[in-house]
């Protein structure tokens, strides 16, 4: 239980300051909550591949300058990003400056262009949903990676996208309420019935 009473997921508590209440207005506000938008599924997905293996918390305290960076995840505008936008992205040190990362952002755009638009990238993306189920007891139960998120990194693999293994697409589908992954104890409520 945080100093305000709530009792949160366990990795949502941190220790006081500012990255504190980072974390908390994160877990409490926005994940795992129902995202449909296709700009913000597109800003996940990417911020998701991003992160794969560093800090959750290094890509909350960079999130602005990512959203500078990438045109705020304008799927259009990305697609046509040139070598030029590469090495500008990879001079920020306002984000984290990953080459095979940039390159794939820039590919998932491409690719979710294809797709039509944006709502098609959100149809697309919640297809792979799983029905609700209960919560987990403790993170410790909670999966990295599932059949539907194995099924998602395939579909999404053969359309173009890159940097979206099971492990990353199980954590977008957490991020953006396609699965409740807040544990049973958990003060924020359950968004699906």
């Amino acid at each position: 239980m945080s100093e305000d009473g709530l009792v949160r997921c366990g990795w949502a508590e941190v220790r006081p300051g500012p990255d504190a209440d980072l974390y908390r207005n994160y877990h409490d506000h926005e994940w795992g909550q129902p995202v449909h938008d296709g700009v913000a599924l597109f800003e996940r997905m990417s911020l998701e591949a991003f992160q794969s293996g560093l800090s959750w918390l290094i890509i909350l305290r960079k999130r602005e300058n990512f959203r500078r960076a990438f045109s705020g995840f304008d799927v259009e505008k990305i697609a046509r990003y040139t070598d030029a936008d590469v090495q500008r992205l990879l001079a920020d040190d306002g984000i984290v400056r990953n080459r095979a990362k940039i390159e794939a952002t820039i590919a998932n755009a491409r690719a979710a262009e294809e797709l039509g638009s944006p709502d098609d990238l959100s149809q697309l993306l919640w297809s792979f949903a799983p029905p609700p189920r209960p919560r987990y007891p403790d993170l410790s139960q909670i999966p990295s990676a599932t059949d539907e998120s194995k099924a998602m990194a395939r579909e999404l693999k053969r359309r173009g996208f890159r940097f979206v293994g099971p492990t990353t697409a199980y954590a977008l589908m957490q991020a953006t309420g396609m699965v409740d992954d807040h544990v049973e104890t958990c003060w924020v409520p359950s968004v699906r019935p």
